[in-house]
């Protein structure tokens, strides 16, 4: 799992670098390099040409609706990266065997923990998104992938067509589990490439090389995979702007429908964390690493990808649905070790260590842990959620839906408060047709309350230097909701 790039506000979401749940799944860091008056800045050619109409928005007030999503987490891995404070099994260097009493014990439990889950629904509605995460899930072999599938299948139902996704390593598969994995549904992949450097790959604890990094591209093509997408982290150790660009670079050459790009946290606990501190060397500083995301996004952007959330670039149409369900703040199923879950306005992780996950599948058979929510959800804490995931994506705050579930004062704050950022070109203010409105625009509207409710229909972070400013806008905003 790799950690998105900001930090989670709520420690229950879903995280990763090596990927947001568990690898949101629940989101990283993006540095601020602007710590005093904004400046102004130039937005990306991608903010003045309208990117395709996003799907509306579900309603604000949709935590008590029951998810269509799940996430699935499977904690195997060969060994554990230098960065990695995820849950994890480390099951050593040769891939394993169906019959290892780790999997198979740990898949029968997980099974156990679906098939006593509550819901406390009218209807439980099929699931629409399915994603597999680690760990290394493509360590785990297609028949027991298919047994938990069949378990989702038999307690909530999958959709037709669903989105089906799977984190996968190099080097851990090869064109026959890609074929079975696909026969039983699997049509999204994920695939951890990190870095085209050996030696980046080998100070980060990585398994594979980057020898593997093209067998599994191969792999993926030869066998029709479609969906897919690119992992990469910047700012690690002893990374050059010549590196990242050259892994951009072969990136772009292997054409995925999707890249995530993720910026390195350092945590406590890990092997980076006991050897390095941010900012310092061998470590990028600050600025290095703002430079690498903006030459990320112009990158990506000149071929054609759309910079659609914080991290995450895709070819017009392949956005990750499943993710999508975390930046819209809808409610979601989590299953395994760690995994968080929302539902009816409760946010909810498992225990991280083995044992003690046990315990809870043992207390959930018995009727002892009740984690289904009470429907009782503080406002302030709606908003806040409403306005950090919004600002991730490219389609930002939906500004009239926010003012009929918690007012139009509330916005005309906001607006307030982001009004330098706004004239600075950080924030993006957007009209019903979402044209971006000029500052003179803005300011006159925001002479009157009831004018800006009435003009005013978005705003959202330009990219790429709103978004490197996201932890103090989203502060900002976290301060006017609840003083």
């Amino acid at each position: 799992m790799l950690k998105s790039t900001f930090v989670p506000i709520l420690s229950t979401f879903p995280t990763k670098p090596k990927k947001l749940p568990t690898k949101l799944p629940w989101l990283t860091v993006i540095t601020n390099t602007y710590t005093q008056s904004p400046q102004p800045v130039h937005q990306n050619a991608s903010l003045t040409t309208p990117p395709p109409p996003p799907p509306p928005p579900p309603p604000l007030h949709q935590h008590n609706h029951p998810p269509t999503s799940a996430y699935i987490h499977l904690p195997f891995c060969r060994k554990r990266c230098h960065y990695c404070d995820f849950p994890i099994v480390a099951l050593g260097s040769t891939n394993p065997t169906d019959n290892d009493p780790r999997i198979s014990n740990y898949i029968e439990l997980l099974q156990r923990e679906i098939v006593s889950t509550r819901s406390d629904f009218d209807t439980i509605p099929p699931l629409e998104t399915v994603f597999f995460g680690g760990g290394t899930p493509s360590l785990v072999s297609p028949r027991m992938v298919l047994s938990i599938l069949d378990t989702l299948r038999v307690k909530f139902g999958v959709c037709e067509g669903a989105e089906i996704s799977m984190e996968m390593d190099p080097g851990t598969f090869d064109g026959r589990k890609v074929k079975d994995l696909m026969g039983m549904g699997v049509n999204r992949v994920s695939l951890g490439v990190q870095a085209f450097q050996e030696e980046l790959l080998k100070s980060c604890g990585r398994a594979h090389g980057v020898k593997e990094v093209y067998e599994a591209i191969e792999i993926l093509g030869s066998c029709g995979v479609e969906n897919w997408s690119v992992d990469l982290i910047s700012s690690l150790p002893l990374q050059t702007p010549q590196m990242w660009e050259e892994s951009l670079r072969l990136t772009i050459e292997a054409r995925p429908k999707h890249v995530s790009v993720y910026d390195l946290q350092v945590e406590q606990g890990t092997k980076f964390g006991a050897l390095y501190t941010p900012g310092e060397f061998p470590l990028p500083c600050e600025t290095q690493s703002a430079e690498f995301y903006r030459m990320a996004s112009r990158m990506l952007a000149d071929v054609g990808y759309r910079h659609y959330e914080i991290s995450s670039y895709c070819e017009d149409g392949y956005e990750c649905k499943h993710n999508y369900t975390y930046w819209k703040n809808k409610p979601f199923y989590g299953f395994g070790l760690g995994s968080a879950s929302y539902l009816n306005g409760l946010r909810f992780s498992r225990p991280r260590k083995m044992k003690e996950y046990m315990g809870y599948v043992e207390n959930l058979e018995n009727g002892v842990v009740n984690y289904c929510g009470n429907n009782l959800v503080d406002a302030k804490d709606l908003a806040v959620d409403i306005v950090m995931l919004s600002l991730r994506t490219a389609r930002g705050l939906d500004l009239r839906s926010f003012a009929e579930a918690f007012g139009g004062s509330l916005v005309h704050s906001l607006c307030k408060v982001y009004q330098p950022y706004i004239e600075s070109g950080h924030v993006v203010c957007l009209d019903e047709e979402r044209r971006a409105m000029t500052v003179d625009e803005f300011n006159t509207l925001f002479l009157n309350e009831d004018e800006i409710a009435k003009g005013l229909s978005y705003i959202r972070l330009s990219d790429p230097d709103g978004f490197l400013l996201s932890n103090e806008l989203i502060s900002l905003a976290f301060r006017v909701i609840d003083p």
